[in-house]
């Protein structure tokens, strides 16, 4: 087994005071692998980092065009949002629209939001969070809706419901591998294991859907630009996903996962990004997947996100700058 690289690190002053390693793997569409660091072989659990994964039965089976779904509910389907008020009115109105009660019919849990004005409601008025404010909440509206399309009982999230079993096949067609297994996921949802390359390799296909192939090439196409047009609803302010899909303004899409994962979508390339960060640390799976996307050339490398995200800087609680974060030279210096 390959292992992990060194693929960030966070210096102070003349110091390099910590580093994360990981796995990276670069997959273009009718080429394969054209770039990977670490163990391309490595077995993974996706997290969220692969929800239009499971978004694409809701588009393909007919659901989403029966029920006259959105754009922007497509985008929202693929979402980990903050729970502001946009997530959760858009959920609200959806499942009622099915009719359901949001708080019966959802099987992830309740979450306390990350949006600080929703949360600050909570805590003046003492209210509890709800399954609504979960940042899954999106996605399981989508599964919900696919579940009454296809006449599937209310417990959608055992892996043996049909709704479960079709993004079982759609996961294992994209990735081109048969999934080991699954493990359960923060919102009860399975979550189907695949490799690094895998991975990549399904974010290649989004990116070379064109909108004229069979339904999953549709599917694909319009999940891939409902989140790139709807940057705000796939994560929301003050996140990496909503900041890099605004300023690369559609020209890639990305997703994070839980445990450092992260995933991006170039198809002006026909290129896939996968990440992996090997202690879940998120800053760094953010930084490697800024800096490829960087490489691929659909981001400035100047760029105020593109900065933030790849080196900081890193500051103390008043403001003085102590420290930067630098991405592995062999990320730096890449280019297909």
């Amino acid at each position: 087994m390959t292992e992990a690289e060194p693929l960030l690190e966070l210096w102070r002053g003349a110091f390099c005071e910590s580093q994360h390693r990981g796995h990276a793997v670069v997959w273009q569409e009718g080429a394969g692998v054209v770039a990977s660091w670490g163990d391309p072989d490595l077995v993974i659990l996706p997290r969220s980092s692969c929800k239009m994964i499971q978004a694409l039965p809701l588009v393909e089976s007919g659901a989403a065009a029966a029920y006259g779904l959105s754009e922007a509910q497509l985008a929202l389907s693929c979402a980990s949002h903050n729970a502001a008020e946009i997530h959760n009115r858009m959920v609200t109105e959806w499942i009622t629209g099915l009719g359901l009660n949001p708080e019966e019919a959802l099987r992830c849990g309740p979450q306390m939001p990350r949006d600080w004005d929703v949360k600050r409601a909570l805590i003046k008025t003492d209210d509890s969070p709800c399954r609504v404010h979960n940042n899954c909440s999106g996605k399981h509206s989508g599964f919900l809706t696919l579940s009454q399309h296809l006449g599937g009982g209310p417990d959608y999230v055992d892996p043996d419901h049909p709704v479960q079993k079709a993004v079982r096949a759609a996961f294992e067609d994209v990735t081109g591998e048969e999934s080991p297994g699954f493990g359960i996921d923060g919102c009860s949802a399975p979550n189907f294991a695949t490799t690094v390359t895998g991975l990549a390799r399904a974010m290649g296909r989004f990116a070379a859907a064109t909108g004229e192939g069979d339904a999953r090439d549709r599917a694909m196409f319009r999940l891939t630009r409902a989140m790139a047009a709807h940057p705000v609803l796939v994560a929301g302010e003050g996140r990496s996903c909503t900041a890099l899909m605004r300023a690369m303004d559609g020209r890639a899409t990305v997703k994070t996962g839980a445990e450092a994962v992260f995933v991006a979508i170039v198809p002006e390339r026909r290129m896939g990004i996968a990440v992996k960060i090997e202690d879940g640390g998120t800053r760094a799976s953010e930084a490697v997947t800024t800096q490829l996307l960087v490489g691929l050339g659909v981001l400035d490398a100047d760029h105020p996100v593109a900065q933030q995200y790849t080196r900081g800087p890193i500051q103390n609680w008043d403001g003085l700058e102590t420290g930067f974060m630098r991405t592995a030279p062999s990320l730096r210096d890449w280019r297909p």
